[in-house]
């Protein structure tokens, strides 16, 4: 092998196989694409704790499929090695919120497709999917389901109680009852009729009623 066989290389001639032009439009498309992906997840988010490490994980997803798809359309033969090392690659980190997993396809999808040249269905596509998550998962509040911890006396404060919220409440369902000596703990779930929860200090005023506890439930849930 000469010197001039050196620079003949397949090698120094996959340099050039993706252009500069090229890899800097899907690399800024892919930056702001993901940033709008960060921003609906921010707005949207609706667990216990946020973690704004996840959403810059979304942004660096989006730019790193982005070049490894460009990488994949260049080269043939690349394209089989890279599905045979990312075959072997796992992930240990669980997924807390049904919703992350949907943040992450599209990350995901957005760069396969901003790769592919694709640069109206990555930008309309991302631009109707990110309305749709904030129409559906920004709803009213007083929608949802609520948990009261209620504590009273005895039975017949029990009675007065349901009935009061029953009267207050859209929906009042028992979900569970926990009965001592001089004490009865009820867990109702019910659905308000607006966003006014000025009834659970009414109810705590109630004779018998030792507490009245209020506590946003976003759990899983039948109709």
């Amino acid at each position: 092998m000469t010197f001039n066989d050196i620079f003949k290389s397949s090698f120094l001639e996959n340099v050039t196989s993706v252009s500069l032009l090229d890899m800097v439009i899907a690399l800024v498309l892919a930056f702001g694409i993901g940033l709008f992906i960060f921003l609906v997840y921010k707005k949207t988010f609706a667990g216990v704790m946020y973690s704004s490490s996840f959403g810059v994980t979304l942004v660096a997803l989006t730019m790193i499929t982005t070049i490894v798809i460009l990488a994949v359309t260049s080269n043939v033969v690349l394209s089989l090695g890279m599905v045979g090392a990312l075959s072997i690659v796992r992930f240990r980190t669980a997924i807390k919120e049904p919703l992350d997993i949907a943040f992450l396809f599209w990350s995901i999808a957005v760069g396969i497709v901003l790769a592919a040249g694709m640069i109206p269905l990555a930008v309309i596509g991302s631009a109707f999917t990110g309305l749709t998550l904030l129409v559906f998962v920004n709803r009213k509040t007083h929608i949802n389901p609520y948990i009261v911890v209620l504590q009273c006396e005895n039975h017949a404060c029990e009675t007065q109680a349901k009935a009061f919220l029953e009267k207050n409440t859209e929906r009042c369902v028992v979900k569970s009852k926990t009965a001592q000596k001089g004490q009865i703990e009820l867990n109702l779930e019910i659905r308000l009729k607006n966003d006014n929860t000025d009834f659970i200090n009414a109810l705590s005023e109630l004779d018998g009623v030792q507490s009245a506890v209020l506590v946003s439930y976003n759990g899983d849930y039948m109709g």
